[in-house]
């Protein structure tokens, strides 16, 4: 049975993927009896299977019926939809939409989120006198979108465009934490990290991390949230170890979550 965690996080899956099919489902005309085909059958296909899912949970039977597509069809269908994440299951076996589409919305979100971005960073940077970035995840790496520098001294520089590991760093445990079990696993093959310490990471809000991305640097990360409430990135601050400490997360964990928190509010208002 599934307990409530998971109960939650499917819930906020179907939600997410509600919102970010609606979005797309206004960009591309699905086919129904009333619209013309796009002229490439196999999308209309899979598009009319994935129009009945936005209302809920299906079977396959009950696909079959809705689309008047062929049985093997729509089984083949929707098994390559579910390969790519654009169609799941449910704990009764039945086709739902898939987290690929949350996923997608929040990178949608890219530009409104960059537009607000450097002023929080840089608020951030007033407050903590460190440098601050912002990192989203791209495939098994994360990539550094914005950046505001501790203007004089030592300091942990990251330029915007960077692509850094997964497997090391907070901004790394942020991205990773609430991320599907089985990618998760996957992503963390060979990291500094386990998932207990992930788990404390959910529990408090924060991660932080000493000397894992980059000898005598340590760093504080907390997560951003697109409308749907999935992670959509992580607002990092980082600097030497000298002035953050071997417990950066005591003073620096509230702040960074903070500014986290302005990130995802302007998101969430954006959305509606």
């Amino acid at each position: 049975m599934l307990n409530a965690v998971e109960t939650h996080r499917n819930l906020e899956i179907i939600r997410g993927a509600s919102l970010a099919f609606h979005i797309l489902r206004c960009q591309y005309r699905v086919m129904d009896k009333t619209e013309e085909n796009s002229g490439v059958g196999v999308l209309d296909k899979a598009v009319a299977i994935l129009s009945q899912l936005e209302a809920g949970p299906a079977s396959l039977s009950r696909l079959v019926a809705t689309t008047h597509l062929a049985r093997p069809t729509v089984y083949r269908l929707a098994v390559a939809l579910e390969h790519h994440r654009f169609v799941n299951r449910d704990a009764r076996g039945r086709f739902i939409l898939g987290p690929r589409f949350a996923e997608l919305a929040g990178a949608a979100g890219d530009d409104r989120l960059l537009a607000i971005a450097t002023p929080v960073l840089t608020a951030l940077r007033d407050h903590t006198h460190e440098s601050c970035q912002l990192f989203r995840r791209q495939a098994d790496q994360q990539i550094c979108v914005a950046a505001v520098d501790r203007p004089i001294g030592l300091r942990d520089s990251v330029p915007v465009g960077a692509l850094l590991s997964l497997r090391a760093g907070s901004s790394a445990q942020i991205l990773l934490a609430w991320e599907e079990p089985e990618r998760m696993h996957r992503a963390m093959r060979g990291a500094v990290f386990n998932v207990t310490q992930l788990s404390e990471v959910r529990r408090r809000g924060w991660a932080q991390a000493v000397g894992e991305r980059e000898v005598g640097v340590a760093s504080v990360a907390a997560p951003v949230r697109g409308a749907n409430g999935r992670v959509v990135a992580a607002v990092c601050v980082s600097g030497p170890i000298e002035r953050l400490g071997r417990q950066p997360g005591r003073n620096l964990g509230p702040a960074v979550v903070a500014a986290a928190q302005r990130l995802s509010e302007f998101l969430r208002r954006e959305s509606d």
